[in-house]
This record gives structure tokens, sequence and C-alpha cells, in this order.
């Protein structure tokens, strides 16, 4: 018997020293990334040199492209805090339609990376302790299907990572986390691009923020927007299931 328990035991414990390691290492980067780069990524710092980095994407734009979908993919998939305004500041600098399309890739793309992160590193060891509150969530997963998800993406009171981090512990597919993403944040996400290509320029952005677009009224019309964006497909399948429901009962 003990022979049997041995092999296993060790498996796991093997298991969990690479998982260790990875955790590590994604942790290093984070705090490299933000200690060392973070403030190069600032408005501040980037209104500064506004007239050279519009002569670098001149020549070099196949470059300039590449690495903004690097930095974009590599803040969203580690939940490092600027993404918002890279948002915007791509909105700024690519201009709406090819900055919509470079925002609305990458943000995806770094979303599933954190989605991967998190099942491959703590999916086990939170499904242990809170197995019985993710089992219901997991529950209205399977009942809504793709629908949960788009919905919480439309919710903006949802935090990003978040959705990742909670998604990355359910059995939904990769594949239709991916698609389902990039359908559900393209709303959000062409409303910052678009208020960053409103902008005339970085420090305008970088003094009065979101502001420097969209008054304090018109933010908010847009939030209850995306709230009822975001609860029109559960109205959408709770009145589906309901007329449905009518319909099959037999006439008296």
């Amino acid at each position: 018997m003990a022979t049997e328990i041995e092999p296993h035991t060790g498996d796991k414990k093997s298991g969990m020293m690479k998982k260790l390691g990875v955790f590590v290492i994604v942790a290093a980067i984070m705090v490299v990334a933000y200690t060392q780069y973070g403030d190069l990524l600032s408005l501040e710092s980037l209104a500064k040199q506004e007239a050279q980095l519009r002569s670098f994407q001149a020549k070099n734009p196949v470059l300039v492209y590449g690495a903004a979908f690097l930095v974009y993919v590599v803040v969203t998939g580690l939940s490092l805090p600027g993404a918002a305004v890279l948002t915007l500041v791509y909105g700024w600098y690519f201009g709406l339609a090819p900055g919509l399309l470079l925002v609305s890739f990458a943000s995806t793309a770094g979303a599933t990376m954190a989605f991967l992160l998190s099942r491959f590193l703590f999916r086990e060891a939170i499904q242990k302790r809170f197995g019985d509150r993710l089992k219901s969530f997991n529950q209205s997963l399977e009942k809504e299907g793709p629908f949960f998800l788009f919905t919480l993406r439309l919710i903006p009171a949802v935090p990003f990572f978040i959705i990742n981090a909670v998604m990355g512990l359910t059995p939904i597919r990769t594949r239709t986390f991916w698609w389902v993403s990039q359908l559900g944040m393209l709303a959000g996400t062409a409303v910052f691009v678009y208020a960053g290509s409103s902008v005339p320029d970085l420090q305008t952005l970088a003094d009065k923020g979101i502001g420097a677009v969209f008054t304090p009224s018109q933010l908010t019309q847009i939030v209850i927007a995306f709230v009822l964006l975001g609860a029109f497909p559960l109205v959408v399948r709770f009145g589906m299931k309901f007329f449905g429901r009518a319909g099959a009962e037999p006439a008296v």
C-alpha cells in the first residue's frame, strides 16, 4: 500500500513545485516591469516625448505596432495597473480604427493569458477551499453558457482582471473564453479608444484625464448604457425561457 501512495505524493509535490516556480517568475516579471517601466508609460512622461513618438512611428511602423501590442498584452495579462491609460494613449497615437483593432485583439490576448495563468496556477487550490461557492458559479455558467461571460464583460462595475481570474477556475473552454471576450469587450474598448483619438495632444489628456473628452453627465450616460447592454442578454434569455414554458403548457 505504501509503495502506491509515495509515487503519487511525489508527483503532486513535483507539480506544486513547478506551479510555484511559474508563480515566482510571473511575480518577478510584474514587479520588475512595474518598478522599472511604469513611469515611462505614464501620461506625463509620454506627453514630454510627443514629437519623438510621432517621428518614431512614421519611421518604424511595424516595430511600433508590434511593440505596442506586446506591451498591452503583458500589462493586461499580468493584471498590471495602467490598461485604461494605455487604451487612451493608443487611441491618440494610432487613431480610431487602427487603435481599436490593436487594442481589441491585444486586450483579448492579455485576458486569455491571465485566464490561463489563473487556471494553471490556482485552480486546484481554490477549488478545494471554495468548492461550494465555485459550484454555484459553475452551475450559472453551465446554465447560461457564453451569455454569462458576455454579460459580465459588458458591465463596467465588474473589474476586468477579476473576470479573467474567476473564469480560469471554471470549466469554460479557452476558445469560448477568447471569442466571447473579444465581442464582449469591444464596446468598452471602442469608447476608450475614441476618447483617446479625440484628444488634441497628450498634455491635455494628462491634465484633464477622461474629462478632456467626456463631461460627467456623458460618462454617467455611458455607464448606464453599458449596464443596460450587459443586462440585455439575460433579459432575452429569460424571455425565451418564459415564453417557451408558456407555449409548452397545454391549453385548458
